[in-house]
């Protein structure tokens, strides 16, 4: 386990029962000071108390081990060396936390010095009961600018390896993350209730000028995913307007917090969930596939998407300015170049954005989807077909006066989403036409995610895989006017 998922509950409710079970086993912790960002919190800082007392705990670790190499007196002489050693510890260092909940620990080791580390596992692994070693290793270690910028090279492009410098000399446009960032600061220099929260994220959500710039209106509470949503709802409920700025695949951590502590108190905390659909090269685990299914279960929750990076800053402030529950999901992605200056609008909620017409089917695209739609749209009228393309803006509230004037009988719907189909955009729109009678009356096609998991790749690849690309849109697009047209 590594010291920033420490913090996480997951971690300390298995350090709380492997004391109480008492049974044989290693945990080894490596202690780097780093999440993704800087390791913040009482655990961080206590650990690097015990750094401090590295001496006092190699003598403690070798004595022991010595004792209790000596027949019948080594086991007595063993207590009796730990009543002096907890003496000397309330002196010297800090309470020993992990043994006083039932774990030895031992520590700190040189997590770089391979031979040190398999000695020190030699030593412990015969001892009955938890043990817990402790291993100190640097991020990055031995290339220099990753040592040096630890955050900013947990992840990384191509680059040179000379220099450090990425390999991409092609300008693009900022980032919904970078959007989301800026937007924030923006909307914080107006409304000092705005706090931003995030979950050892910071710099991962784009959060670095925030905390520079309003670091007391900045919480980042470590990988406690939980806590963090929950911390939101209590400020929240006193008066101020949170923004948890988290990752999807994360979000999934705290569904629980999300459903009792803000839905169901209907409290307006704004989600702002980066890595929405797929996330391309960090695999299965951090794709966002499932967060608009979950999420629109939930009472008084409001959830959106934008088409691009102008309508994310409009969302924003509509979220902000709200006082419901807010989730505003965006991908893992440059946006498209709009303009992102100037005033900052908002929107009615629940409201859909028509952006072309066609008499032979409609398409209902959400978020990282109507671009798409739109590039589908302008394909096919080259081949004599009318596509019209709706911008949905909005999962729930969904716009169901404007999908209601779209399903006339005999109408031709087409949804596209970056979400799994099971419970998703599509799924919300086929519960209107149910619930309106008009299954039956109109043909319906949903787009989307497959409900299984989605390997690693780039995003460019993983659309393929997963038939959203132009050319395999293009594809069943074709063959549903086909068939309905037969």
């Amino acid at each position: 386990v590594g010291d920033g998922s420490l913090t996480s509950g997951m971690a300390l409710e298995g350090i709380n029962e492997a004391g109480h079970l008492d049974r044989n086993m290693l945990i080894v912790l490596n202690n780097n000071d780093m999440s993704i960002s800087a390791n913040v919190g009482a655990i961080s800082g206590y650990l690097n108390k015990i750094m401090h007392g590295r001496a006092l705990n190699r003598l403690r670790m070798e004595t022991e081990l010595l004792l209790k190499q000596i027949p019948t007196v080594g086991p007595g002489l063993i207590r009796a060396a730990r009543t002096v050693e907890h003496a000397i510890k309330r002196v010297f260092i800090p309470g020993t936390l992990f043994e006083e909940l039932g774990l030895k620990y031992f520590g700190p080791v040189d997590g770089h010095d391979v031979a040190r580390i398999v000695e020190a596992i030699e030593k412990v692994r015969h001892l009955d009961g938890p043990v817990l070693l402790h291993v100190q290793t640097v991020k990055g270690r031995g290339y220099k600018p990753a040592e040096e910028n630890p955050s900013a090279w947990h992840g990384s492009s191509a680059f040179n390896v000379a220099t450090g410098r990425s390999n991409s000399s092609r300008r693009k446009p900022p980032t919904y993350t970078d959007v989301f960032g800026k937007t924030l600061c923006r909307l914080a220099e107006s409304d000092e209730k705005i706090v931003a929260i995030t979950a050892a994220m910071t710099g991962g959500t784009g959060l670095q000028e925030f905390a520079k710039r309003f670091p007391e209106r900045h919480f980042d509470v470590g990988i406690a995913e939980q806590f963090a949503v929950t911390f939101a709802a209590g400020m929240a409920r006193s008066g101020y307007r949170p923004v948890v700025a988290i990752y999807s695949t994360f979000l999934m951590r705290a569904f629980d917090q999300v459903f009792h502590d803000v839905c169901l108190q209907d409290l307006p905390v704004v989600f702002c969930i980066d890595r929405g659909g797929l996330v391309g090269a960090d695999g299965p685990t951090h794709h966002g596939a499932h967060d608009l299914s979950y999420l629109r279960s939930l009472p008084n929750i409001v959830v959106a998407a934008p088409k691009d990076e102008a309508e994310l800053r409009t969302l924003m402030r509509t979220a902000i300015s709200s006082n419901h529950p807010f989730a505003i999901r965006y991908p893992r992605e440059h946006g498209r170049g709009v303009a992102t200056q100037g005033r900052i609008g908002r929107m009615k909620i629940g409201r859909a954005e028509v952006l072309r017409r066609g008499g032979d089917a409609t398409l209902l695209a959400l978020g990282s989807m109507v671009y798409p739609a739109l590039a589908l749209a302008e394909d096919l009228e080259n081949r004599h077909w009318g596509i019209g393309v709706v911008n949905a803006r909005y999962v729930k509230p969904i716009d169901r006066e404007l999908i209601l004037d779209i399903a006339q009988p005999g109408a031709r719907i087409v949804t596209l989403e970056e979400n799994t189909l099971e419970g998703g955009f599509g799924s919300a729109v086929m519960e209107v036409l149910e619930e309106a009678g008009r299954i039956g009356q109109v043909s319906l096609l949903r787009l989307g995610l497959p409900a299984k998991p989605v390997p690693h790749g780039s995003r460019s690849e993983l659309f393929e895989l997963c038939g959203l690309d132009h050319e395999s849109l293009r594809k069943k697009l074709l063959g549903f006017l086909k068939r309905e047209v037969e």
